[in-house]
């Protein structure tokens, strides 16, 4: 983007210049996480997030614009992550009956989004309300997640496990289900087990979806 400064292209210490650039930004995503999953979005400078990187702040503005983009990026990290372990976990159980597939797919995203709490503030607190962009920027995650539960009930209605009917609105309303349910266990403390969460979103999905 426009705001950024071109990095070096010189080796240095046996590592290219993009290797050490690489390094950068990667200590840049974990103080993101730090900073942004413990402090909050608001609360944190880019000067903090510099020095917890260790980096300077011209290395920040090579790899992102500002803080904005930094809590995006974090932000598409956790979802691609969580996408991926869904669509491994319900295919691993492909021979296995709903529930299972089910239960599986449902662990996958709570592991994702809730074994680690700063991965939670963040995916459901921190990105909320930042700017019209970072909205836009969510909900066409939330519409790749629509998608994803809509291909998995159309294998469950291919099985003849779930009446064909349109699901759409269904899908919604699950999305909304889990990210305030994985919220209210994140913004408790972390009191409730997550294998409660799990068994409650799984029952809340087959009563959904099965006659």
């Amino acid at each position: 983007m426009s705001g950024r400064n071109p990095a070096p292209k010189r080796g240095y210490g046996g590592r290219s210049a993009e290797e050490r650039r690489a390094e950068r930004r990667e200590r840049l995503m974990r103080a993101g996480l730090e900073l942004f999953g413990t402090r909050g979005y608001a609360a944190t400078s880019i000067e903090r997030l510099c020095t917890t990187a260790g980096v300077s702040t011209r290395n920040f503005y090579e790899e992102f614009d500002g803080r904005e983009e930094l809590l995006l990026a974090l932000f598409r990290r956790l979802n691609e992550r969580s996408l991926a372990a869904v669509a491994e976990a319900y295919a691993a159980a492909s021979d296995a009956d709903l529930p299972e597939r089910v239960e599986r797919a449902v662990r996958a995203f709570v592991t994702t989004h809730a074994g680690d709490p700063r991965w939670a503030r963040l995916g459901f607190v921190e990105v909320i309300g930042v700017s019209p962009d970072l909205e836009r920027r969510r909900l066409e995650l939330r519409e790749r997640w629509a998608q994803t539960i809509l291909s998995l009930i159309d294998q469950a209605v291919a099985r003849d496990e779930a009446p064909d009917r349109d699901y759409r609105l269904t899908a919604i309303a699950l999305i909304g289900a889990v990210n305030n349910l994985v919220h209210h266990w994140s913004a408790r403390g972390q009191d409730i087990p997550l294998d409660a969460i799990t068994t409650e979103l799984t029952h809340l999905i087959l009563s959904s979806v099965t006659r």
